[in-house]
């Protein structure tokens, strides 16, 4: 191998060895549903950090149509792999979609976020919002789920991820739901603004 591709290697290994991690944890929102990986918010927010130098790398632990018990399986093993320096956990619409108890929804995000805080991660968890056509008590204590959980395990939290985007059909997929790719800009944007101070 040529001398200069050696050290190119060694160069990223290390880069790769010393950088600190940030695991997204989320469903379709954040798995790039319906866009190219590149053009989601998550890959933006990599970029956002590239710009920065502060030596953080992304790995997005996102899948469509996940839920909060699926996060829940699979926290530990993101956990392991990654040892986080910060957690961002993007679940419950799925749950909320499917009418589940609002109390299981909140217990299954606070295990997750119990887990990565024992593990030594920082949380920010962004909120979500479901159709007002499910009933507003539903509707909202699906929603106080995340300032609750914000305050009694005392972390971040971006009160609707998709702000400014949901009810702009310019951001939206056909489908209502996702974001198409001119929405991922903001929904980063919005990210970026809880997310900077835990990196300091």
């Amino acid at each position: 191998m040529p001398r200069f591709l050696c050290a190119t290697l060694m160069l990223l290994m290390s880069m790769t060895a010393t950088a600190k991690s940030i695991v997204v944890l989320g469903d379709s929102i954040s798995a790039g549903y319906g866009i190219e990986v590149s053009e989601g918010w998550v890959a933006l927010l990599q970029q956002k950090l590239d710009a920065t130098g502060g030596g953080y790398v992304v790995h997005n632990a996102s899948i469509s149509g996940d839920t909060t018990a699926g996060g829940l399986a699979r926290i530990d093993q993101a956990l392991t792999l990654h040892k986080p320096a910060v957690l961002i956990v993007e679940l419950g619409a799925n749950d909320g979609l499917r009418g589940l108890p609002p109390e299981v929804i909140k217990h299954n995000l606070a295990d997750i976020i119990r887990r990565a805080q024992q593990a030594g991660a920082k949380v920010l968890l962004l909120s979500m919002k479901i159709p007002p056509n499910y009933g507003k008590r539903y509707v909202d204590l699906f929603y106080a789920i995340y300032p609750e959980l914000a305050a009694e395990l005392r972390l971040t939290y971006v009160p609707f991820i998709m702000e400014n985007v949901a009810l702009n059909d310019d951001m939206m997929q056909a489908d209502g739901l996702h974001p198409n790719a001119k929405g991922q800009p903001v929904i980063a944007d919005t990210v970026w603004q809880q997310l900077l101070p835990l990196l300091k």
